[in-house]
């Protein structure tokens, strides 16, 4: 894969194979304008890169969620037209989000489709490990909303521990956050009809989600921007 400032490099056969879809569905969302047109290189060779993928993967979310071609339409109109890889992952995470937790048991071929990827015994070994897979008789137990992060966890140059470690300082901060926010809002509707108070959730979810994800991806951008500016790091990477 490209990174944020690489030309893009995948064909479109490579770009189905990394979304789980096929060539023909690439081509059908480029022509609905779902899909912004490829880098055309030699041989007017067309080349897709992280967005791409980022844009597929959104919109294989927001089809799970059951909305129609048309919604999806004018759910990606609205997003300005130059969003970054991570900035669509960020949405694409907001919209998950609405959806209750999503189990299902799903054979080995089903999961490097959903995976959008192969995934050898060691990686199906590390996902059990991080509790995003379970082996069953029939296949493995997959929580379908954590399967993406997890499958992008396995090329992150961490070891293990370093990722079981990080996943309880989030757990712990989130709950946090998550408790405090919850009596906030139930000071604000403690004397209000209990439909207000169902609606008052329903819309607040997504929209605090989204806060708590842009302030974690400015204060973590900040603090790897120190991080990577301290002496010992600059003279390392120099």
């Amino acid at each position: 894969m490209t990174t944020e400032t690489e030309q893009p490099t995948l064909t479109i056969d490579e770009l189905a194979a990394r979304a789980g879809v096929t060539v023909r569905t690439v081509r059908f969302y480029g022509t609905k304008g779902l899909l912004p047109p490829p880098v055309l290189g030699p041989r007017r060779v067309g080349h897709y890169g992280r967005e791409h993928l980022a844009r597929l993967a959104l919109i294989e979310e927001l089809q799970q969620q059951g909305m129609t071609l048309a919604g999806i339409e004018r759910y990606l109109r609205q997003l300005p037209p130059d969003l970054s890889a991570h900035d669509l992952a960020i949405h694409r995470a907001v919209v998950a989000s609405w959806a209750p937790d999503a189990v299902g048991t799903v054979t080995r071929e089903e999961l490097e489709r959903r995976a959008g990827r192969p995934l050898g015994d060691e990686d199906v070994e590390r996902l059990v490990a991080m509790g995003v897979l379970r082996a069953v008789e029939d296949g493995y137990e997959a929580d379908l909303g954590l399967l993406r992060l997890g499958v992008g966890l396995l090329d992150v140059p961490l070891s293990q521990e370093a990722i079981f470690a990080a996943r309880t300082v989030l757990v712990e901060h989130t709950r946090a956050a998550a408790r405090e926010l919850s009596q906030l809002f139930r000071g604000e509707v403690a004397e209000r009809d209990a439909r207000d108070v169902r609606s008052l959730s329903a819309h607040m979810h997504p929209l605090v989600v989204q806060a708590l994800l842009t302030a974690f991806q400015r204060s973590l951008k900040e603090e790897l921007g120190e991080w990577l500016t301290e002496p010992s790091h600059g003279s390392a990477a120099g």
